[in-house]
């Protein structure tokens, strides 16, 4: 069950493989990364998946990370320019074997492009195993003393995206660029929409990490948008003592934020049994990718 909140001017309630994946260069022949006779492949809708690099280099960071799109299914029959969103912790978002359980992206893509919601462009990035919690994190706390947050977004922002704009045929401006993520990666991806509104208008948030960065209250309240926006937050009731207060917190918190009221599109969902888990932001995602980038197309 779904519960709405009333918020400015609108608001509303609301398993596939990734083995024989092929590493191939962007500077290879433009072709799908899954062998055309795969049977995923073989699928009607079935997004085109390509691994950019299994040990992308992050030189903000001294480390390298695997990095994939997916394309829209007919990506390579037209000349489309898309949408783009790029997700954290790429791990669990389309492997049958990630350990939690995974969103699996292909598959809502999938059904959506069958519905004609196909115009978007997915970049998952891996998050860094040990590391997961320093690279999302945006300001240090007693627990997590070391924090790697803004590291972690100048590699999205100035070596990451520079590099997809180039390879892919992507709507470069800010009103067609948006990130997300779940737990820390929406924690992080929350963070991005606040530093870098000038890059990203479109935020999908599931389950935010709050509670590591309290001061993300202040900034809510502080923010000025480069121009109009759209937020969309996921929470369970049943994730932990604490977290639904914090989401409610936040939401108070933009609320109060009186530049926002004329550029700030809020969309709240909370699920009554959700749990701080894959399979709700597996359920999530369609909806809140519905919302965020085909809401005129009904």
């Amino acid at each position: 069950m779904r519960e709405a909140f009333s918020f400015l001017t609108h608001i509303s309630a609301i398993n596939r493989s990734f083995e024989q994946i092929i590493n191939l260069n962007f500077n290879d022949s433009m072709v799908s990364t899954l062998p055309p006779d795969h049977p995923f492949q073989m699928q009607p809708f079935y997004p085109i998946i390509r691994v950019i690099a299994n040990a992308y280099e992050i030189p903000q960071l001294g480390r390298k990370r695997r990095i994939a799109a997916l394309l829209p299914y007919d990506y390579f029959e037209s000349n489309k320019s898309y949408p783009v969103l790029y997700l954290n912790d790429g791990q669990n978002l389309f492997n049958e074997d990630a350990p939690f359980g995974n969103w699996r992206i292909d598959g809502s893509l999938q059904d959506l492009a069958e519905k004609g919601f196909k115009d978007i462009i997915i970049i998952a990035i891996d998050h860094g195993g040990k590391q997961r919690i320093s690279e999302y994190s945006p300001y240090p706390n007693e627990k997590f003393k070391k924090v790697e947050g803004e590291l972690y977004l100048d590699f999205i922002v100035n070596t990451l995206k520079p590099y997809v704009d180039r390879s892919f045929r992507v709507k470069q401006d800010r009103e067609n660029t948006g990130i997300g993520g779940s737990s820390m990666g929406g924690l992080i991806s929350l963070y991005a929409g606040i530093k870098y509104s000038h890059i990203f208008s479109k935020l999908m948030i599931f389950s935010p990490s709050l509670w590591v960065s309290p001061q993300l209250f202040a900034d809510s309240s502080n923010l000025r948008l480069e121009g109009n926006s759209m937020l969309y937050i996921y929470a369970g009731r049943k994730e932990s003592k604490s977290h639904i207060t914090n989401v409610l917190t936040l939401y108070k918190a933009i609320k109060q934020n009186e530049a926002l009221l004329s550029k700030l599109e809020m969309e709240i969902s909370i699920n009554s049994e959700g749990t701080h888990s894959e399979v709700h932001w597996k359920h999530e995602f369609p909806i809140a990718l519905k919302w965020l980038y085909f809401n005129n197309e009904e």
